[in-house]
């Protein structure tokens, strides 16, 4: 079966602190809710501490035009993205040597927050030296679900071509979307969870010699994956594209929906493989936000222990879209141990949910 045999992060160059973000939204919203104290109890009850931005406060305190906001997405996309493939393939904590780009057969970039054609890796390939032929899949539009996508076509590619070494390159630069007149209360929310993060991973083959390049005893091999979508579920989560940008729309009924739309879908997935919740010993969860890991555990009757490195990662990062499962899923790779099984899940626009089972292998 394919191996993840490395995850590499870039993180933002500006740090916020959650109570900074609060303020100022506090500032730009006051006057279009009477009860603005109260809907900023969002801001704290998400358990966020920090995030990472591609600007400073500063920037966002300007209208911005939908062009101004997308060359800035590009801009920091390529620089970030070069960032997190050369941390990827040169991860001392994962690999025994560094991996050259021209080893790569294979890109696939995963973004939801800007627009760019020629897409972000045909830019990043004039920076790094990768071969000419490495195939490029850029894959828009899955949102949150986008990274565990992106490993699950992955996984398929390295079954079609098990020589193959393949990149998942995600890039989510939320803040970028931000609409300043925007005083809908899903604005609102989403400027106290959302946040920008890249992230890359390595995924290969089961012809690809791994001994000479894997540092760790054991890494995740992918046995199977399932995507479902929810029909009639458009309105759930996604964008609408209006003369100033993209506008979010994010509905309050998720974590219900998750408590009772995941549980027969992880059911018949795992079934299906003879597999049962209680051989999961790791569930790589995309953390949403608090309401949504706790919808997590109480579908599918997990221990709270369970999305602990998940809360970790929503603490200090924040919701980074499709980019938030590879910085959680890079945790679980210096933790597993060779035999141990592993869930992943993501859930996105559509409504959909992408379903991985990992198995920690030699």
């Amino acid at each position: 079966m394919p191996n993840i045999l490395s995850v590499g992060e870039a993180i933002p160059p500006h740090k916020l602190e959650q109570g900074q973000v609060m303020d100022f939204a506090r500032e730009l919203f006051s006057e279009s809710f009477n009860d603005i104290e109260r809907l900023l109890k969002a801001f704290q009850n998400g358990e966020i501490k920090k995030r990472h931005f591609a600007k400073g406060l500063e920037w966002f305190k300007e209208d911005r035009s939908f062009e101004e906001k997308n060359d800035a997405y590009i801009e920091s996309a390529v620089e970030l993205g070069k960032q997190a493939i050369i941390e990827c393939l040169s991860h001392s904590a994962f690999l025994q040597q560094p991996i050259d780009c021209s080893e790569i057969d294979a890109i696939f970039t995963i973004s939801s927050t800007g627009i760019a054609t020629p897409s972000i890796e045909a830019r990043i390939m004039n920076h790094l030296p990768f071969q000419e032929q490495t195939k490029r899949i850029p894959i828009w539009g899955l949102g949150c679900a986008g990274g565990a996508s992106g490993i699950s076509r992955a996984y398929e590619y390295c079954l079609a071509y098990p020589k193959a070494k393949v990149l998942v390159l995600t890039i989510e630069l939320c803040s970028l979307t931000f609409q300043r007149n925007d005083r809908s209360k899903s604005n609102l929310i989403g400027t106290s969870l959302f946040a920008d993060g890249v992230a890359c991973a390595l995924v290969v083959g089961d012809e690809v010699e791994k001994r000479n390049d894997l540092k760790v005893d054991c890494s995740p091999s992918i046995l199977a994956t399932q995507s479902t979508t929810m029909k009639q579920s458009l309105d759930v989560m996604g964008w609408d594209v209006k003369n100033e940008g993209l506008y979010v729309v994010f509905s309050k009924d998720i974590p219900t929906i998750i408590e009772k739309w995941l549980k027969p879908n992880v059911s018949n997935f795992l079934e299906g493989l003879n597999i049962s919740l209680q051989d999961i010993q790791h569930f790589v969860a995309h953390p949403g936000g608090k309401k949504v890991l706790d919808a997590y555990t109480k579908s599918l009757g997990f221990s709270p222990s369970m999305t602990k490195i998940s809360q970790e990662v929503l603490k200090e990062y924040g919701n980074m879209s499709s980019s938030t499962i590879l910085y959680v899923l890079k945790r679980f790779l210096e933790v597993g141990k060779k035999g141990d099984m592993g869930l992943a899940t993501a859930l996105g626009p559509g409504f959909s949910s992408e379903l991985l089972l990992l198995r920690w292998d030699n």
